[in-house]
């Protein structure tokens, strides 16, 4: 009994341990360099293989087995740089296991990539671009309006320490679940509820944006016998409040969707109508 003890407690002086700074310099890697070699032969494989170079120098002694561990690496891979670092997280946690003696193969570490990529992504981007954008943007339009130099100084500071919080924190969840963990969770459906709700909160935010910072209103009136007839008032906010301004977005929207028009020609467009409006006097 004292003799296995004894074995395991050498075995576990033996284990390749990662230390929580060892994981940290990875992911500050992947943060300020994760679009610097995007490409459109391996997106962000490079930088994956970048951010992986003081794990696989860690754990693997050989140089041999280091050259084969970046080059495990620099295959193809894309998905949200934020949330989707749940997933470097979870293949450091095999990268561990296997320089411990896992079995795991090259072909598996990879399928675990390329099988959550996909799904991670889409949660990733419905909750940045949907959700933690357009909010911490709207919040800084509000305190702008009125003069108060948090408003931008929200914008510029909150967006990217937000995105960072969730980055870090997803690489270290990974981490700590590992890849099955991960994968069950996948399976269980709950990714498409969290897609989902973050779509519905997403355009949530952006009707409430749409409401208080896209501002139209025609200044058309005109005589009915003897009454007059003030089109916004009378017409348009009577239908539904801030109805010219739902109008433009939806019709700027259904233009980028035929991209038959960049965003450039459309805010060209948008200030010519809205020039030669205000000359005629119908804005």
């Amino acid at each position: 009994m004292a003799a296995n003890v004894e074995n395991s407690a050498v075995q576990e002086e033996k284990r390749m341990k990662l230390t929580k700074k060892d994981v940290q310099k990875s992911y500050w890697l992947w943060q300020f360099f994760s679009h610097a070699n995007y490409n459109y032969e391996r997106m962000q494989g490079g930088a994956f293989a970048a951010c992986m170079a003081p794990i696989i120098e860690k754990l693997y002694p050989n140089k041999e087995d280091r050259v084969a561990g970046l080059q495990r690496h620099l295959t193809f891979f894309n998905t949200n740089p934020n949330v989707g670092t749940v997933i470097h997280g979870a293949v450091i946690s095999m990268e561990e296991e296997r320089a411990n003696g896992a079995e795991i193969s090259d072909e598996a570490i990879n399928a675990v990539k390329t099988g959550m990529m996909g799904p991670f992504a889409g949660i990733g981007d419905a909750l940045d671009q949907g959700v933690i954008i357009p909010l911490i943007v709207a919040l800084g339009i509000s305190f702008g309006q009125t003069g108060n130099l948090f408003g931008p100084l929200l914008v510029l500071i909150g967006i990217p320490l937000a995105l960072m919080l969730i980055a870090y924190n997803c690489w270290m969840k990974g981490y700590s679940l590992g890849s099955s963990a991960i994968t069950s969770m996948l399976a269980g459906g709950r990714m498409k509820q969290i897609i989902g709700a973050a779509g519905i909160l997403g355009c949530t935010v952006m009707g409430g944006l749409i409401a208080t910072s896209v501002s139209l209103k025609t200044a058309i009136a005109f005589n009915i016998g003897d009454e007059a007839f003030d089109l916004q008032a009378q017409l348009f906010d009577a239908i539904m409040p801030n109805l010219l301004p739902l109008a433009v977005t939806l019709g700027v929207y259904a233009l980028l969707r035929k991209e038959k028009f960049t965003s450039i020609q459309i805010m060209l467009g948008i200030i010519v109508i809205c020039f030669v409006g205000g000359l005629v006097g119908i804005f």
